[in-house]
């Protein structure tokens, strides 16, 4: 099937709906009918970093959602500990409130570790999962770093993490010129990064408790890597991986390249000239990829 974007907005404006889970507010949003698809952002993203793939794939003929999770975006951001767990635990709860039948969860960095997490720990919930660009873990693991840049990675943290210094950090990483310059470094097609790129990451920023969340993940537990989870999938899978991405290297495919040797269902696809985020830089590449292995 070839997505025909002919006549649909590059981005397009979202109706949000609020969900309570565990006395906290959760913002989604929901277009179309058909097979639900569940897409799940990345670190300090939100429902509108998809803005240019929802109503593609509704388009295609699925219902697609996507969810803000705790601490991100809509949602609120509340002072916890947070870790994947968490939010693995959200999306299976909202799975169970809104949708009801086998979903493909479709991720971006971290939100593809979630979805990888989600159709490993509850394959009941999930039809397959798509996973763009996926992180290794919800922050580094020590070992994963040479020794200079654990020490530095080590004592960045702890300012992170410091009640007088902490807020001064963050204060000087949310400014939109810092935004927009670490978009430049991650982002392969510059033209992506526009100002309403760097309000829909900015916004959020600004929201009480959202230093504290920033904290919390920074210092969180990695969570469980793709490594230990790939040998119990038993979902199709189709990872999509932007070439030049300067953060999660496309060397990180070869160990689904390896599961798919060990008799795994995996499609995989290099994206050229886009980084971390293809979807959101080549996004009619990406949505045709989708589409195109959701109807085999």
């Amino acid at each position: 099937m070839t997505v025909n974007t002919q006549h649909l907005p590059t981005t397009a404006t979202f109706e949000k709906h609020f969900w309570t889970w565990q006395g906290y507010k959760i913002q989604y949003t929901v277009m179309g009918t058909g097979k639900p698809l569940v897409l799940v952002h990345g670190f300090g993203a939100s429902i509108g970093h998809w803005r240019k793939n929802i109503p593609v794939l509704a388009n295609a003929g699925y219902q697609v959602f996507a969810v803000d999770l705790l601490g991100f975006g809509g949602s609120d951001k509340p002072p916890l500990n947070y870790t994947v767990e968490v939010w693995v635990e959200l999306l299976k709860d909202f799975w169970t409130a809104h949708i009801k039948e086998p979903a493909v969860f479709i991720g971006n960095s971290i939100g593809a570790l979630l979805s990888l997490m989600v159709v490993t720990e509850h394959p009941e919930i999930a039809s397959g999962a798509v996973l763009i660009n996926s992180a290794g873990g919800l922050s580094h693991r020590p070992h994963e770093l040479n020794p200079p840049l654990r020490f530095v990675m080590g004592a960045f943290n702890r300012l992170v993490g410091h009640p007088m210094t902490g807020k001064f950090v963050f204060n000087r990483i949310r400014q939109k010129s810092q935004i927009r310059r670490t978009l430049y470094q991650v982002y392969r097609n510059r033209e992506a990064v526009t100002d309403e790129l760097v309000d829909l990451l900015y916004t959020p920023s600004c929201d009480p408790g959202a230093q504290q969340v920033f904290a919390s993940i920074l210092t969180a537990p990695p969570g469980p890597s793709p490594e230990e989870l790939l040998p119990k999938v038993e979902r199709p899978l189709l990872v999509l991986w932007g070439a030049d991405d300067p953060w999660t290297p496309i060397t990180g495919a070869k160990i689904y390249e390896k599961a798919r040797e060990n008799g795994k269902e995996i499609q995989i696809v290099p994206i050229p000239g886009a980084g971390h985020c293809p979807h959101d830089e080549v996004p009619d590449v990406v949505n045709q990829q989708i589409v195109d292995w959701l109807g085999l």
